[in-house]
């Protein structure tokens, strides 16, 4: 399927967009593929430069997610989670949906790069399995960004610069720089420059809380916001304690207060050079990097006024890229054959507000009252608890290499191939600090010790922890996939039916290791180094593991193979606690898999105009292994090592055709999908005070899509372009025992109807200049954040309208603009984990004016 690319186009047929999506170019009309293209112009028309922008004008697709650098991409509805800070790196679930840029792909753990988009040829979304050609990570689709390339011989320049203001926001403004020089007749350079600084709309306004409304002293059956009851194996350890006696200290935000706090700055560049050394090869080799600063947060308090949230600590992100790649590109005899390989490093520093941990976290209490408050004996509670204002400091290093040779056969013939083989390596480094500042001044039983990491596990930093870190994530995660791929067609009947089998086989491996440490059992002046999991020790494959989760030393020893439940019994250990042992003796070493996925497609073109096919066609998911991994639950649950696959089949049918002379084209699909295993992250206190995942349940997808793009011979200058998806989305076997997922309700992010239309009209004035109009109108149907009951909230659905209108001559143009009229509060993503719902919202309105300059 296409989203109309032909928005700009004034001639009384729709416009050809070529496309790579098969790895060969090709008419998009003339592939079994269903691809989603916004081509250089629809993209300039539509000012997509983010993350959101670009997936907002795209029906069937979603992003969940809470900002800048912070969104992770869904398509046809396979999603299952919130996407949270404590699951963004090495705890995150692989990606489902493969992101690229250019060759190279981007899509990291938990959370995609969120790539500017400056200077692109087009953005391509490819919805359902791409497995075969994309790999692991492609089991819902894959999205490319493609640049503009360095065009040899010819010499151009531009620029463009924008200001916006926001209805109750700051102001925006935006400029960047493209210049293609070529340099002899066979170099070129071309680079791109960009600032884009994004005025705040949301006010971090005055409030106070305090340690009463922790779940620890929260009663069984308490109705929370999303409806959901707490049940009694998550009702607070407390709930019926007489807690006059209490002093508790509120925390005040009086000096956070501020208007419009979420202000953005997108800044970086992008340089490549291209050299031929012939007819037949030439190499491009490129270097961006981006910096994304932003403060405060993109979501709001519903139970609040409009705009409106309370954070009682600073909020901040800095996420910086640097990528280079390189590609050659050649003939040896009848094949193409492309080398490509890049490299990229990410790093990020980010300080949240954790303070809403407060609203699910059992054990906070204990680490920022008095003792006297958290263990009275068969006293009534008594004493102080400290203010609950929280952060997290979070730090990742991403390094990833990637490396593809594939060759393809001329595309003429009547038997034609693409083969190739596929390797990445990354390495994610993250640590992150859960500062309670409080327990400074608590006295549980005496002042906490300096913490320490675990001896003999990975740290990045070998400690003492700063003053106020309760908790330390110091985390090293590896994801190797090696990957042979192919894919060949035969033409049946020549020019008329064609059959093309595709298959991949894949082996990766995901390890882990580091420390989860807590500074529980650290009051009274001792480091015990007790709970929490050292994660080296748990996954070295050693067949040999220590247990820490005791206060007391003597309990504290390595056991191995030979040690039954009951012998880990008999020393002193709880039945858990001797099960978690005997279970975690054998933890496996890393998540590994392997196997090949496969595809058929099957091609009729009864006329150059008319296209149908039918495929199928699998993806999958690697798995990966739990921090918390052995944990015990209610029920006989237990968390587990490690993750298997979640497996996709995507049955589907589509047809492209272009009618009346190609003044219309109209292409769509319809989908049934099954998943097997579904990976989900699950946030469950009554388990363990550590998100970890599970293969929680299967699922079935039904969907229609399609788009329509209209240029009619009557109205020259006049381009219509909609399009629309249909989904109905049920998980249909629950896997994971915790009563957390529910069967027959719907997947999460999943809309069952998106839609949007646009209408660019054009014409030429009196003294030359073409001016034009473009109203839009963008829907989507309300959908749920989470297949996690207690975790999920709803979305709303929402209408946003826009318009834009413009002059341009031969080397200049100018655009104003309106984005969100209506000033919608439209919902984009919702997050109820920590039992409050905080809303991410679309832009409110926003009006502008675009100045382009051509050299």
């Amino acid at each position: 399927m296409m989203a109309a690319g032909a928005a700009g186009s004034a001639s009384a047929q729709v416009e050809v967009i070529t496309v790579t999506a098969t790895k060969t170019e090709a008419d998009a009309q003339s592939i079994p593929v269903a691809v989603n293209a916004l081509d250089s112009s629809a993209l300039d028309e539509l000012r997509v430069d983010t993350f959101t922008d670009y997936l907002t004008q795209l029906p069937g697709i979603t992003a969940g997610g809470s900002g800048p650098g912070q969104s992770t991409i869904y398509i046809r509805g396979i999603a299952s989670t919130t996407p949270n800070l404590t699951v963004a790196g090495v705890a995150g679930l692989s990606p489902n949906v493969a992101f690229y840029l250019d060759e190279q792909p981007l899509a990291q753990p938990g959370r995609n790069l969120d790539v500017y988009a400056a200077d692109m040829e087009r953005v391509e979304v490819l919805p359902g399995p791409q497995g075969t050609l994309y790999g692991a990570s492609s089991q819902a689709g894959t999205v490319r960004l493609i640049t503009n390339k360095p065009v040899i011989g010819e010499f151009s320049a531009s620029s463009l610069a924008g200001v916006s203001f926001t209805q109750d926001g700051d102001m925006s403004n935006q400029v960047q720089a493209v210049v293609n020089l070529p340099l002899g007749d066979n170099f070129a350079i071309r680079a791109v420059a960009y600032v884009d600084n994004q005025g705040g709309y949301i006010d971090n306004v005055a409030g106070t809380r305090n340690v009463s409304e922790s779940a620890r002293f929260r009663p069984e059956g308490t109705v929370r916001a999303n409806g959901v009851p707490v049940s009694a194996q998550r009702a607070g350890f407390q709930s019926t304690a007489d807690l006059s006696g209490v002093n508790f200290i509120d925390a005040d935000n009086a000096g956070l207060v501020q208007d419009n706090f979420n202000d953005t700055t997108y800044a970086g560049f992008r340089v490549a050079g291209r050299y031929e050394f012939d007819n037949d090869w030439r190499l491009t080799i490129g270097y961006a990097q981006q910096r994304i600063e932003s403060d405060g947060v993109f979501f709001v308090d519903p139970e609040l006024d409009d705009l409106q949230i309370q954070r009682f600590e600073q909020d901040r992100i800095e996420d910086e890229f640097k990528n280079v790649n390189w590609t050659a590109e050649g003939r040896i005899g009848m094949l193409d054959v492309v080398y490509t390989g890049a490299f990229t490093d990410r790093s990020t520093d980010q300080r949240v507000d954790y303070s809403d941990y407060l609203f699910v976290g059992q054990y906070l209490p204990y680490y920022i009252c008095d003792g006297s408050v958290t263990y009275p004996g068969a006293a009534d509670p008594s004493g102080t608890c400290q203010a609950p204002n929280l952060f997290v400091n979070s730090a990742s290093q991403t390094d990833v290499w990637t490396h593809e040779l594939r060759a393809t056969t001329p595309q003429e013939h009547r038997i034609r191939a693409t083969v190739g083989a596929f390797y990445s390596d990354l390495t994610l480094v993250e640590r992150n600090d859960f500062h309670y500042p409080g327990m400074l001044a608590a006295e549980p039983f005496g002042p906490f010790a300096p913490n320490f990491p675990f001896p003999g596990a990975f740290q990045s930093d070998p400690g003492p922890f700063p003053a106020g870190v309760i908790f330390r994530n110091d985390v090293r995660r590896t994801d190797e996939q090696l990957g042979v791929f192919g894919e060949v067609t035969l033409d049946v009947v020549p020019d008329t039916f064609a059959i093309t089998l595709g298959a991949r086989w894949y082996d990766i491996d995901v390890g882990l290791e580091g420390t989860a440490n807590s500074s529980f059992c650290n009051s009274g002046g001792t480091d015990q180094n007790a709970f929490g999991t050292n994660i080296s020790d748990l996954y070295d494959g050693s067949g040999e593991f220590t247990f820490i989760g005791s206060c007391n030393p003597a309990l504290r020893q390595t056991f191995t193979m030979a040690d039954t439940i009951a012998d880990i019994e008999a020393m002193g250990y709880s039945t858990a606690q001797a099960t978690q042992i005997f279970n975690s003796v054998r933890a496996p070493s890393s998540a590994q898999t392997d196997g090949v996925i496969t595809k058929v497609t099957g091609t009729w073109t009864p006329t150059p105009e008319t296209l149908f096919y039918l495929t199928y066609s699998e993806g999958f998911r690697p798995g990966l292994l739990n921090r918390p991994g052995g944990a015990p639950g209610p029920g006989g649950y237990t968390v587990p090592f490690a993750l298997d696959t979640d497996d996709v089949r995507n049955y589907e049918f589509g047809w492209k055709t272009e009618l009346f002379d190609r003044q219309l084209r109209f292409n769509g699909s319809i989908f049934y999908v099954e998943i097997d295993r579904l990976q989900t992250t699950i946030f469950d206190p009554s388990i363990v005070n550590l998100f970890f995942s599970d293969n929680a349940a299967d699922a079935e997808i039904r969907g229609l899509e399609g788009d329509v793009t209209w240029a009619p011979m009557t109205v020259p200058g006049l381009t219509v372009a909609g399009a629309f998806s249909f989904l109905d989305t049920e998980i249909t076997r629950v896997i994971t025992p915790t009563d957390d997922v529910t069967a027959g309700s719907d997947l999460a992010f999943a809309p069952s109807f998106q839609g949007n239309l646009r209408a660019r009209y054009e014409w030429n004035t009196a003294n030359g200049w073409t001016a034009h109009v473009m109203p839009q109108v963008i829907y989507s149907e309300g959908s749920r954040s989470d297949v996690i009951d207690i975790n999920s909230a709803d979305l709303d659905s929402y209408t946003v309208f826009s318009f834009s209108a413009g002059l341009a001559a031969d080397q200049w143009r100018v655009e104003l603009f309106a984005d969100n009229i209506t000033n919608e509060r439209a919902q984009l993503s919702n997050n109820f984990v920590f039992d409050r719902e905080r809303v991410t919202i679309m832009r409110p309105r926003t009006v502008g004016v675009r100045v382009g300059v051509q050299y």
